[in-house]
């Protein structure tokens, strides 16, 4: 029976960074991956400043780039309330937020994990891909085995740690018997890739205008991620959600906006409910949870992959610290974590009820609170820290009375 010293589960952009860091330090790792092929599911394509700071420490910064990515050092907002020129002197620095981070990074999901996967595959870990049922078990005091299916053949892996990179139905989670607490939000978020060769910017970009609330990101060789945050109804659902995307890209208020607008589809349109998910504890003993399978931010405000990255780059220093893997050494890992998806719910909650609240009174606070923001420090460290990291912030700007404060403005 082949033994390994860490069977990560989930070949996706965290299991994969993590198995890309720990096999060429000696750690045998195993990786599962149920997909023969990364399909474009409409995921998170926009990696925070302080997920690129994560990134960087990881060393994937090179491989990330050959996938198509790209880095975007200029954030501009948009809207109804500031003219375009105005909008884009006034644009956020992204490559001045934190030391030696050039900016934001966007790269395509599917790409990022198939290049990630075979990086670790490069630097010595085992990968399986096309794998069937997945079962974990453990115990205390005793070494946890996972249990998979391939080509037809049940085989059993014993290992020192699992760790848990499945994604939101994780079916390591749920082996476990880890409870995730949930928020639903009123928001609708959709996506879409396009391409477009001369729509010619590198910034990204977000904004309101009328019963919608929009974001862009652009990536190298004319794609660029549209995403579309608007009241659910048949048009988000039915075979013309594809061109209803497409139609709320004609923005009076962004420049040149017909270009996306007219763009040529490059991927599905998808819309989803968006959702707040954690727990307090990702771990157990011979089991670690990172990404998605521990839970996720709100996709409102683009954190997943900067989550991802955080908890790769956390978990395997755990495991090259030395040789205690138990579940009271990923205790730090489990409080960072904690706190840092507490503050995320706060920032995206502010941020639902600012962008997506499409009323009179709705667009009169979005119009105070970016007249104030700048000035106010709790209010500019509440929304800087999604971009530079949520423990940048002072803890002033997570409390409920400054929630309440900025929500009351109008």
């Amino acid at each position: 029976m082949e033994q390994f010293d860490v069977v990560v589960v989930g070949g996706g952009i965290a299991g994969s960074s993590i198995a890309a860091a720990l096999a060429p330090a000696g750690v045998s790792v195993l990786v599962l991956e149920r997909q023969t092929t990364y399909r474009d599911k409409v995921r998170g394509e926009y990696m925070q400043p302080w997920g690129v700071a994560e990134m960087l420490r990881l060393g994937l910064e090179q491989t990330l780039l050959e996938a198509g990515g790209g880095y975007t050092n200029a954030f501009v907002t948009y809207g109804e309330h500031i003219d375009p020129v105005t909008a884009e002197a006034s644009a956020i620095p992204l490559g001045m937020l934190l030391p030696d981070v050039p900016g934001a990074m966007c790269v395509g999901h599917p790409q990022a994990s198939e290049a990630l996967n075979t990086l670790a595959q490069q630097r010595g870990a085992h990968i399986v891909r096309g794998v069937g049922d997945v079962d974990v078990i453990a115990a205390p005091d005793t070494s946890p085995i996972v249990r998979y299916e391939f080509d037809g053949i049940v085989y059993e892996v014993p290992c020192r740690l699992v760790i848990g990179a499945d994604g939101r139905q994780s079916t390591v989670r749920r082996a476990l018997g880890i409870p995730l607490a949930q928020i639903e939000s009123r928001a609708t978020l959709g996506g879409l890739l396009v391409k477009d060769a001369d729509w010619g910017s590198d910034a990204a970009f977000l904004g309101n205008e009328g019963n919608r609330h929009f974001l862009a990101f652009p990536r190298p060789n004319g794609y660029v991620r549209l995403y579309l945050a608007c009241e659910p109804g048949p048009a988000t659902a039915g075979p013309e959600r594809t061109q209803h995307m497409l139609d709320a890209f004609r923005l009076e208020c962004v420049p040149n906006s017909e270009r996306l607008a007219n763009a040529q589809p490059a991927g599905p349109c998808s819309f989803y409910v968006g959702t707040d998910a954690w727990t307090d504890r990702p771990m157990a003993d011979g089991v670690v949870l990172v990404g998605d399978a521990a839970g996720w931010s709100d996709p409102l405000i683009g954190e997943g992959l900067s989550v991802a990255m955080r908890d790769a780059r956390a978990v395997t220093d755990v495991l090259l610290a030395g040789d205690d893997w138990s579940a009271a050494a990923f205790e730090g890992y489990a409080q960072e974590r904690s706190e840092r998806m507490r503050r995320l719910r706060v920032v995206v909650h502010v941020a639902t009820e600012l962008r997506c609240t499409f009323t009179p009174e709705g667009q009169a606070r979005r119009v105070a609170f970016s007249g104030q923001m700048m000035s106010d420090g709790l209010m500019l460290g509440l929304m800087l820290s999604s971009l530079a990291g949520p423990e940048m912030g002072p803890a002033e700007s997570f409390e409920a009375e400054n929630v309440q404060r900025i929500l009351a403005l109008a």
